[in-house]
């Protein structure tokens, strides 16, 4: 790194010096050969601020860290230029997480070097010590976050006074430049006070192995009742990844919420065979009760390819299957055949798990080229007979808690008779709460479009989410994202998100109602 400072130095001395040298023969000349172009001054402020911001990114990224302990752990703090903000923490060897804390041009980064062995040994031994872990945790990063601020201020003023004195060998120009680089600083960390966001914490984005233990987060239900402090969060955080150091190999189980229904929505899998083995690591993963499958699940709907679907019996949980417009009436009657599918069609509506469910399949077929694709008219009138049938269940006292459609065009024709519709067909997730106050939510791809992965530069990503709904209540309490790399890919993210009206301080509204009148 000092190598790599060095020879940018070296570039802009060098720079520097042509440019002063042909100053000075400027000043030589006769004055009746000076006559030219005028002087450009915002050249010359563009150039100190292009120094001054070279000189500062430099400063920081030689001087701009501290090392800190945070509870039982030795961190490295940094501050580094950026478009967007945030915070992001790295816990070697288990991933990483990102934080929407605060919007600035500067982002802070906090590497986890290593879990002291004489601090986690004292919390192991003596267990009682985690009721004041959040106090301490407030104080060390406190304590970081100060030092930190001190130690960028002398690297930004010292990188931009060196680079502004190499370029313009001039004290008072130096001078300048350095300060006009803690300016700066003061003025992007005015920003990110201002922005700050102390519940960040609560729907952070998780990358690595990290990923795969959703126990470091807690689940959906304590988020909800206990996300009003953020060192209680962050002390949690810190506990939880003392466990996992602690039993090295192994993550933590999953540890489900009894007063929480969890349900995995998955879409449009369009014959990839690897999506059975992520549906079922992902049932076990979060003790699911329930799976909803939006259609797509086949790429042509041919009898040749019913054999795919046999692992849907194995998959650990019940299955709720609404036919898609790639999936035809013979996937239909072979998915019929399994004990643990549940397939929805007509506005037809059962009780799996606790929960009640009403559904439709797609009245389009669009593989079978002898029929004509007829457009967003049938979507509408499925989505009608479907909101139809949902007010006769109501009517007759068995109210429905989620409605199924694979259409989106189809599923908001519900707005209104139910409080969450579930779609997929876009490929891409959507959500949203339309004007009846019903959510919608649109899957992407399960299967990573299947093999259209392969038909653009990029590989579409697999995609799923696990819904956290009460179990007395059935309302939609938080939901993780799920978003694996596509074909030949390994990334993983889990990103854990809360509806507005969960939070603290929001307005108390009324969702559509499951109640029999």
């Amino acid at each position: 790194m000092a190598r790599d400072v060095r020879v940018v130095l070296r570039g802009v001395r060098r720079a520097g010096s042509a440019l002063v040298g042909r100053l000075r023969a400027r000043r030589t000349r006769p004055a009746d050969t000076l006559a030219g172009p005028p002087r450009r001054p915002l050249a010359a402020a563009l150039g100190l601020v292009a120094v001054v911001v070279l000189g500062a990114w430099l400063g920081l990224l030689v001087l701009g860290s501290v090392r800190a302990p945070v509870g039982p752990m030795d961190t490295r703090m940094t501050l580094r230029p950026s478009v967007s903000g945030g915070t992001r923490i790295d816990v070697s060897p288990l991933g990483a997480l990102e934080l929407d804390s605060h919007v600035a041009p500067l982002r802070l980064d906090v590497d986890v070097d290593r879990l002291d062995p004489v601090r986690s040994q004292a919390l192991v031994d003596h267990p009682e010590r985690l009721a004041g872990l959040q106090e301490e945790v407030a104080r060390d990063v406190g304590h970081g976050t100060l030092d930190l601020a001190a130690r960028s201020c002398v690297a930004v003023v010292l990188g931009a006074t060196a680079l502004g004195l190499a370029v313009y060998r001039r004290p008072r120009r130096a001078l300048a430049a350095g300060g006009l680089a803690l300016v700066l600083l003061a003025a992007s960390g005015g920003a990110a006070y201002a922005t700050w966001n102390p519940k960040s914490v609560l729907e952070p984005k998780f990358s690595g192995l990290l990923s795969s233990a959703p126990s470091v987060v807690g689940n959906a239900r304590s988020i909800v009742s206990e996300f009003d402090i953020y060192q209680q969060e962050l002390a949690r955080l810190v506990t939880n990844v003392t466990k996992l150091y602690d039993v090295t190999s192994t993550l933590p189980a999953y540890q489900p919420d009894p007063t929480t229904m969890r349900v995995l929505h998955v879409s449009d899998i369009h014959l990839n065979p690897a999506s059975w083995k992520i549906i079922s690591s992902l049932v076990e993963q979060y003790d699911i009760d329930v799976i909803v499958d939006s259609g797509d699940t086949m790429d042509h709907g041919s009898a040749a390819e019913n054999g795919f679907l046999d692992p849907v019996g194995d998959l650990g949980a019940p299955y709720v299957w609404v036919r898609g417009n790639h999936d035809s009436r013979t996937t239909q009657r072979y998915l019929e055949r399994f004990e643990n599918v549940h397939v929805l069609d007509d506005g037809r509506a059962e009780t799996v798990a606790g929960l009640r469910l009403a559904g439709i399949g797609d009245p389009q077929y669009t593989p079978d080229r002898s029929e004509k694709a007829r457009g967003a008219s049938v979507e509408h009138m499925a989505g009608i007979r479907l909101a139809s049938a949902l007010r006769a269940e109501r009517a007759a006292g068995t109210p429905v808690d989620v409605a199924i459609a694979h259409d989106p065009t189809a599923a908001r024709e519900t707005d209104g008779e139910v409080p969450l519709a579930l779609a997929g067909h876009l490929h891409r997730r959507q959500m949203e709460v339309m004007e009846g106050g019903t959510r919608l939510r649109v899957e992407g791809s399960t299967g990573g479009s299947g093999l259209r992965a392969v038909e653009g530069k990029y590989p579409d990503p697999v995609e799923a989410s696990v819904l956290y709904l009460d179990r007395t209540t059935k309302r939609l309490q938080a939901w993780d994202e799920i978003r694996l790399g596509g074909l030949g890919l390994t990334k993983a993210e889990v990103s854990r998100h809360l509806p507005k009206e969960n939070r603290p301080g929001a307005p108390v509204s009324t969702p559509p109602s499951t109640t029999s009148p």
